[in-house]
């Protein structure tokens, strides 16, 4: 299903939560805990957390939405790096790419990438930096197809327990 992609302002907090949330639930349910996953989205998925991004120029957004109805199916989130790998000046990372599961393997995700990209070039970024759960296979597949390489593994904290990430890269 072909969706609109557009960026997304301060208004857009409570939606991006909300998406933020449905897409974590939908990818890690029966992977990590529940009381883990639920921890996660209070903290990290709340409506204020991303009304503080979204308030500051250094992070930007692109929501995806359905034609029909324009019901929100996932966003990516361009940030500063914070990423435990040496980083250059100019680096940006994909801090987020979120894509109801559903919706996946439409191009929408690669959609979603391409707007970031685009920003980050804009920005005079020379690389792209994303950390990605190792036993996501399917998200790992999407970013190597994408050109995307690993740099380094992080330590991520979902709730009470530590899970490790991929750090991979892409040059601009």
């Amino acid at each position: 299903m072909a969706l609109i992609i557009r960026p997304c302002g301060a208004a857009h907090a409570s939606v991006l939560a909300l998406v933020g949330q449905a897409t974590f639930l939908d990818s890690y349910a029966g992977v990590i805990p529940g009381a883990n996953i639920l921890a996660h989205c209070e903290g990290e998925h709340s409506p204020a957390r991303y009304a503080g991004w979204l308030d500051d120029p250094a992070y930007a957004f692109w929501i995806a939405e359905t034609k029909e109805g324009a019901a929100p199916v996932g966003y990516a989130m361009l940030s500063p790096p914070d990423l435990p790998v040496e980083t250059r000046p100019g680096d940006l990372e994909l801090k987020r790419i979120y894509l109801l599961g559903r919706f996946q393997g439409g191009g929408s995700g690669a959609a979603l990438l391409a707007a970031a990209i685009e920003e980050a070039t804009r920005r005079g970024a020379e690389r792209l930096l994303l950390g990605v759960h190792g036993g996501n296979d399917a998200a790992i597949g999407f970013y190597r197809h994408q050109g995307f390489t690993q740099i380094g593994v992080r330590k991520f904290r979902v709730g009470a327990s530590d899970y490790d990430d991929l750090v991979l890269t892409r040059g601009l």
